[in-house]
């Protein structure tokens, strides 16, 4: 059993633009609640028991949504990386001391997935690892070259042979031994890609793989992406219960609410206003009689009129 992770949460989410000016994107609600509690449920569900979190964007939004320090039991450890964000190696290093000396997950806040994490555990505690990439043969950009036969990562992006031939999305998922510390330097931004490409020409098979095609997989990074798994959620059995109103939520009787719409907590929806695969954030107000398509309104913001395919 591996008891901890490190959920990567102090991007910028620049690619999402004004639905994050207040919040950080893990913070972003998918079906009324926060992306990154899906990532800690998923973990929670091999056994994971101790949360690291970095943060730098909106650090207090985190305060905010885990006043307790702890999430279903586990504990919760929230470091801010100030005055810039130190990327996944550098945000790896500096939380050396909250991780400890046994192996953990890294894993990245801003994605959302169910793919079986068993054989991940599995791979790399037989396959001698110091580094298990989990990968994926669909679902994004194939930038992994994978030798099936030893396990081993033997490129990523071409980095480190021009001729690679890269068949596997990583997903942003990877189990690391403690001794992985020590190839990072104190201090220093700098992504975990230029130490694996080091560990590829080092050989050994260092930076192992796992490919796991099952179960779902989905990157969060712009308003397309983060309207369309609404509307893929829906699709789902044990999720088609859309639209989505969070208990507090005001809807007047007359509204219209149809698609992947979701409807978050204290917000309030006017007499005959019609939303289609719509998400709408806490506290948000939606005047009477407003049509709404496509759209995202986020929190405590108060809406009136005709709007498509907007951010307000």
């Amino acid at each position: 059993m591996i008891r901890t992770a490190f959920v990567l949460g102090a991007g910028l989410g620049t690619r999402l633009k004004t639905l994050t000016a207040r919040r950080p994107k893990p913070l972003i609600p998918v079906i009324n609640r926060p992306l990154i509690t899906y990532a800690f449920d998923h973990l929670r569900g091999v056994g994971v028991e101790h949360f690291v979190v970095n943060t730098h964007w909106r650090a207090e939004a985190y305060d905010s949504a885990f006043p307790s320090g702890h999430y279903d039991g586990a504990a919760l450890a929230f470091r801010r990386e100030f005055p810039e964000v130190l990327e996944t190696a550098g945000g790896i290093k500096n939380v050396e001391d909250l991780l400890g000396p046994a192996p953990f997950f890294v894993y990245n806040g801003d994605i959302l997935t169910d793919l079986p994490l068993e054989p991940a555990i599995r791979a790399h505690r037989e396959g001698g690892h110091e580094v298990t990439m989990v990968l994926r043969s669909k679902d994004g950009p194939l930038q992994v070259a994978w030798d099936a036969a030893s396990a081993a990562v033997t490129d990523i992006g071409r980095r480190v042979d021009p001729l690679s031939d890269p068949l596997f999305l990583f997903t942003g998922i990877y189990l690391v031994n403690p001794e992985f510390f020590a190839r990072i330097p104190p201090a220093t931004k700098i992504s975990v890609v230029p130490i694996f490409c080091d560990m590829i020409r080092e050989g050994g098979g260092r930076l192992g793989g796992v490919v796991i095609d099952e179960g779902h997989w989905w990157d969060l990074g712009t308003r397309e992406q983060y309207l369309a798994v609404h509307r893929e959620l829906r699709t789902r059995s044990a999720e088609a219960n859309a639209p989505w109103i969070h208990p507090s939520a005001e809807v007047s009787p007359s509204a219209r609410l149809s698609g992947a719409t979701t409807v978050g907590a204290g917000a309030v929806i006017g007499e005959h206003a019609s939303l289609h695969d719509c998400i709408v954030w806490e506290g948000a107000q939606i005047a009477a009689g407003s049509l709404l398509n496509d759209c995202i309104v986020t929190e405590g913001v108060a809406v009136s009129g005709l709007h498509s395919h907007a951010d307000l």
